[in-house]
């Protein structure tokens, strides 16, 4: 297949649309149901590098999850712990395999940016992380291969519309990239990385100690950073992107987005919102939306007279702020990567209040020496790539 049309790009009025191989070869992929949009392209082609970048820095399973060209959540296949199986809704699934495991980590980083989310796998979908996507709203999918089951439990979604694409995993790109801007067209080199332990070798504060764990984290840090729109800032823990900040003009705004997602990551682990007693009909995605409501300033919205009654089974004692912070207090061991330099020490006194403790950034700004003294102030390790990873 050397070109596909599409129904049309962007938007329902840009026609007409199609994908194809410049040079007229053919095309790295096949598409094994539905029918993948323009967007639905532009994620999964995005997505697919990134996971593919992924299992190469650290040899385990990769996934993401892309949403309007960035990802809302990336992770690798490490196990769950019995509470990350519980706010993952996937505590009911069994032991899932370690394919499975990065799915369900990266969908469950952010899953209200999820929701229809285009997903994307490192390896061959198996029937394990088949049966996680199968239950959540998805437009599709883009991976090397898929088991026999596996596939058909994907076919059954969106009543047989589900996008399935194959993609050739051997495929590599040519090193000049082109894009058109206004009948104008750019040329680039690829972005091409090699991201490794050497990559975060040059520790500029008093703290050096970053452990093997951390250095994995701020590898996925940045390889996440490298296909999200910029301005952007990703924080990562336990194998796993917990708070994306993308798209931001302001790098502060970036970290702050970042930083309250990855404190709901946590907040949504606390005994209040385990215990939340939701009646027995609500939806995953409906849980997902009165949790949302009940953490944030507008709780009133799920636990007014009322209100509290379409989703539970007995009124929920509110949130207060303080049990909140006291909860937050525990975070730790948080990494905090930057796709540019911080140009204040702003943002690292922000990511410590997310229990940020090592840091990974280019440097290069006059106010270098301002960063590396906050991060001195709070025992941050950090780290100068010397490398900027815009993505626009």
């Amino acid at each position: 297949m050397k070109e596909l049309e599409l129904k049309y790009g962007c938007n329902p009025n840009q026609k007409p649309s199609k994908i194809y191989m410049g040079d007229g070869g053919e095309l790295p992929i096949q598409v094994l149901n539905g029918k993948p949009g323009y967007i639905n392209f532009l994620d999964a082609f995005n997505g697919w590098q990134l996971v593919k970048e992924l299992k190469r820095a650290t040899g385990l399973p990769a996934a993401t999850s892309f949403k309007h060209v960035s990802p809302a959540g990336a992770a690798v296949g490490l196990p769950l712990s019995d509470v990350e199986s519980r706010i993952y809704w996937v505590d009911d699934l069994g032991e899932l395999s370690p394919l499975a495991s990065a799915y369900a980590r990266a969908r469950g980083a952010d899953r209200m940016s999820s929701y229809g989310d285009f997903i994307a796998l490192s390896d061959v979908c198996d029937v394990s992380a088949a049966k996680v996507i199968k239950r959540e709203f998805s437009d599709g999918i883009i991976a090397p291969g898929y088991e026999p089951e596996a596939l058909e439990l994907l076919k059954e979604k969106k009543k047989g519309a589900y996008a399935i694409i194959q993609i050739d995993e051997n495929y590599e790109p040519e090193a000049i990239e082109h894009k058109e801007v206004y009948g104008i067209t750019f040329e680039q080199g690829r972005n091409e990385l090699n991201i490794d332990d050497e990559f975060f070798s040059n520790v500029v504060t008093e703290n050096k100690d970053i452990p093997e764990q951390a250095k994995i984290d701020m590898a996925i840090a940045m390889i996440t950073l490298k296909y999200t729109q910029s301005n952007s800032v990703c924080f990562v823990k336990g194998g796993q992107a917990i708070g994306i900040g993308a798209g931001q003009q302001s790098r502060i705004h970036c970290t702050r987005l970042a930083g309250s997602k990855a404190d709901n990551w946590l907040l949504r682990q606390s005994p209040q919102v385990l215990n939340l007693p939701f009646k027995a009909e609500m939806k995953r995605a409906d849980r997902d939306n009165a949790i949302d409501l009940y953490m944030g300033e507008d709780y009133m919205d799920v636990l007014g007279d009322g209100n509290w009654e379409k989703y539970f089974t007995e009124k929920p004692a509110v949130f207060t702020g303080e049990e909140k912070a006291e909860w937050l207090s525990k975070a730790t061991d948080v990494v905090c990567g930057s796709d540019a330099f911080f140009p204040f020490d702003d943002n690292v006194e922000r990511a410590f209040r997310s229990g940020v403790k090592y840091i990974a950034q280019p440097g290069g700004s006059i106010r270098d020496q301002d960063v590396i003294d906050a991060c001195n102030r709070h025992g941050i390790a950090m780290a100068f790539t010397g490398l900027r990873l815009f993505h626009h």
